[in-house]
């Protein structure tokens, strides 16, 4: 069994990811920055699920799961060129997943200081440690946000990728380049992953269905871009860890370059005002629609060709959006301790 490196770990994806892999590794050593770009809380709630003493996290310490023996956590910004040499040096791993990022389209238009210190920075030194330690198999996370100006829908992995709208996208863009210049150059297996729309139990709180679901809880209104008309091909999280999961030992080696990318979608896009008629239901309250025109850097549709990741792993991500917001509505109304309202009948 592989011994695996996680970073972002106590992010959304990367939370689910490390509670799935325990199963499939040797060792997991998960590592996170713990920023504030949004309530660190949250992080906190997810490595604690992971088994992790909150008392006992600090800068550079590597603490033990009581959950899991075989899962590890340290506070860590992969910017720290020498301590993540350090920690690659210590555990000897064989697969690395990169999912540490500054994440957001709309905080990239404000603050494009902080992508280029995690997304650039942050991942070339990953790719340097991926490089001096002999790391069998990286796989890091990119982004539909690439698709950028792209008109041909579905998305696929052959399409040009050349016209971002936003800085997030481009500095996803450019680590799709960068990993393939060290995939080229050194002969690492690589393995990138372009996430659509990604949604679930333990989510980010400025992602959309999140967000939206927070302001119908509370009446208040909620912006929706370019009048409404918006689709989003929403991936469960749990299909988008079974994906990561079957594409660990799927390493691109008989290309003249080690490389591969794959679309993570539902292949099904969804219209926005569907979400939250569902969200509605769900949470048995009714939403206050503020419509406004379309906003600097988003796109009006993603949708995700599948059939590379199909062919690769027997598997395609199939969770229907009405089955996976009542899993995240069932554990946002735990987590925010939402009184029920039986009574209302939402249309």
């Amino acid at each position: 069994m592989p011994r695996v490196l996680v970073t972002g770990s106590a992010g959304f994806i990367g939370h689910h990811l490390v509670m799935a892999l325990q199963r499939h590794a040797s060792l997991v050593v998960g590592l996170d920055n713990l920023n504030s770009y949004y309530d660190p809380e949250l992080k906190y709630e997810r490595l604690t699920q992971q088994g992790f003493n909150r008392e006992e996290i600090s800068q550079g310490t590597l603490v033990q799961s009581i959950k899991a023996p075989n899962l590890y956590f340290t506070q860590l910004d992969i910017a720290d060129a020498p301590a993540l040499q350090q920690l690659f040096g210590e555990h000897r791993f064989d697969i690395v997943v990169n999912l540490a990022a500054q994440a957001g389209v709309r905080h990239s238009l404000d603050h494009p200081e902080e992508y280029v210190t995690s997304n650039l920075v942050g991942f070339a030194n990953v790719l340097e440690c991926c490089r001096h330690h002999r790391i069998k198999h990286l796989l890091f996370a990119s982004s539909s946000s690439v698709y950028g100006l792209n008109r041909q829908i579905p998305f696929s992995t052959n399409h040009r990728t050349d016209a971002p709208v936003s800085f997030y996208a481009a500095t996803k863009k450019a680590n799709e380049v960068m990993a393939h210049s060290y995939a080229h150059l050194y002969g690492i297996p690589t393995t990138g992953l372009r996430f659509f729309t990604v949604y679930g139990p333990w989510g980010r709180p400025d992602m959309a269905y999140y967000s939206f679901a927070k302001a119908i809880v509370e009446g208040k209104p909620i912006r929706i871009f370019n009048q409404g008309d918006m689709l989003r091909d929403f991936t469960y999280v749990d299909d988008v860890v079974e994906s990561i999961v079957q594409l660990l030992e799927v390493r691109p080696e008989t290309c003249d370059v080690p490389y591969k990318l794959y679309n993570i979608g539902n292949n099904k896009p969804e219209q926005l005002l569907e979400m939250v008629a569902l969200l509605e239901r769900l949470l048995q309250r009714k939403a206050r629609l503020d419509l406004q025109p379309m906003q600097p850097g988003d796109v009006q549709t993603t949708y995700a060709e599948v059939e590379e990741l199909m062919r690769a792993t027997g598997f395609r991500p199939h969770t229907t959006l009405a089955q996976g917001l009542q899993q995240f509505a069932e554990w946002f109304k735990a987590y925010h301790q939402v009184q029920e309202v039986p009574q209302l009948e939402v249309q």
